[in-house]
């Protein structure tokens, strides 16, 4: 126990910010193939689909996103959907609350295909949501990192004869804070198509979800489930999301983002000067009311700093930071500890 302290001044202390990042790869054969469907699992509420990394009965099996599906209540095929109709709807609007807010009538408004809310323009009807999980997400996705590759290929049956791929491209330094959950950015199919109302989809990064337009699908047989050539609009009127789902997911190619996590950390540099700390309160410093480390009265007193202890305001020991070898201290030098606190 220390039984003498030095006070921080404010030029003491700083903080800092360090962003860490992982490289996430969710491949396609982990989603639609290798574990026979036994890594999906499905709920009696039919709301969304969840998938797993290993078959999701296994205690070693991790959560890897939720599929849903949503219209709106302003699509053509809202009016004619038989299937689900009210769970599509609700689910459309949650998200839409959650991801996008409300105009100043407190109306739910939509997701806009550019993000520019008061402009109008292309607002995306039909969606498909990948709610990935905080496991891979961890505090944000990277921006300008999302590349999400879908099979457009025109028959159920092979839907890797054709492959497109969305990404958050220039994001990095074009994105938007428009959002109630965060920042956003639109999905493009390439650099150069960068342009007003022709996102086919978003990604909210700290929320972790990505909104893909029904329309990706178009012109191609997307679900199999209600016999050949069954188009995307008539897999969201006539479908359960389950069934939405698996034909999505048939047609997952590869999915790869890095992630981040955000280390805040406070900086103390802990400074000792030349008349500081010269002397030990260890009972063995002394012998005999002698200091062990002097040979004779004349010489100046050493110690050996090993241990950096931080107290709160009344004395209370809140951490520990050990140096990686012990530092000598006596009347003719002087030291700065640097100290870092991460959380």
């Amino acid at each position: 126990m220390a039984t003498s302290f030095k006070t921080f001044i404010n030029n003491d202390v700083t903080t800092t910010r360090t962003l860490l990042h992982e490289s996430i790869p969710v491949t396609g054969n982990i989603v639609n193939t290798t574990y026979s469907d036994n890594n999906i699992k499905n709920y009696a509420h039919g709301i969304f689909q969840s998938v797993y990394d290993y078959p999701y009965l296994s205690s070693s099996a991790n959560h890897i996103f939720d599929i849903a599906v949503g219209i709106s209540p302003s699509s053509a095929l809202s009016s004619s959907s038989t299937v689900q109709n009210a769970k599509k709807i609700n689910m459309y609007n949650q998200m839409a609350q959650v991801l996008v807010g409300h105009d100043i009538t407190g109306g739910i408004l939509q997701f806009d295909a550019d993000g520019d809310m008061l402009a109008g323009g292309n607002k995306l009807k039909e969606v498909i949501f990948i709610n990935l999980a905080r496991l891979l997400t961890k505090d944000e996705i990277k921006k300008d990192s999302f590349d999400l590759q879908l099979g457009t290929g025109s028959t159920y049956a092979a839907p890797m004869a054709n492959l497109k791929l969305l990404g958050d491209h220039g994001a990095a330094n074009d994105f938007r804070v428009n959002s109630p959950a965060g920042e956003y950015a639109p999905l493009y199919t390439s650099s150069a198509n960068v342009t007003a109302d022709t996102g086919l989809g978003l990604i909210y990064y700290q929320a972790g979800i990505a909104v893909i337009s029904a329309s990706v699908f178009n012109g191609i047989e997307f679900s199999g489930s209600n016999g050949s050539g069954s188009s995307i609009d008539s897999a969201l009127t006539s479908s359960t999301i389950e069934v939405i789902a698996d034909a999505f997911r048939n047609r997952f190619a590869d999915l790869d983002f890095n992630n981040t996590t955000e280390l805040n950390s406070t900086i103390y540099f802990c400074r000792v000067n030349h008349n500081e700390f010269n002397y030990s309160a260890n009972p063995t410093y002394l012998s005999e009311s002698k200091i062990r480390v002097k040979q004779n009265s004349v010489d100046t007193p050493v110690t050996y700093i090993t241990t950096v202890g931080m107290y709160s305001a009344d004395n209370e020991l809140l951490a520990v930071s050990k140096l990686s070898e012990p530092l000598k201290k006596d009347p003719t030098n002087e030291l700065v500890l640097r100290v870092r606190l991460d959380f």
